[in-house]
């Protein structure tokens, strides 16, 4: 990145062309350099990416699925 800071532009060109939408991206401080915020049709997707980025030994993924609150609010209520 020292090098070509302008890479990370191109990681998020090839993120996008297998359909993840970057809704945000932040270089933070701590055990991770970025957070990035994505929107994936779907798990699969978002499986697909971890293991391509993986495999290139440069990048440690963890990903966190979110789910909106009022969703999870009805998935709740659905269990009573």
């Amino acid at each position: 990145m020292k090098v070509n800071p302008e890479r990370i532009l191109e990681v998020n060109k090839e993120i996008e062309a297998m359909g993840i939408k970057i809704l945000a991206q932040y270089a933070v401080l701590g055990p991770f350099d970025f957070v990035n915020i994505v929107e994936a049709p779907d798990e699969r997707s978002i499986a697909k990416l971890s293991i391509e980025l993986g495999f290139r030994g440069t990048v440690h993924t963890l990903s966190m699925p979110a789910i909106p609150t009022d969703k999870l609010i009805r998935f709740l209520k659905e269990e009573e």
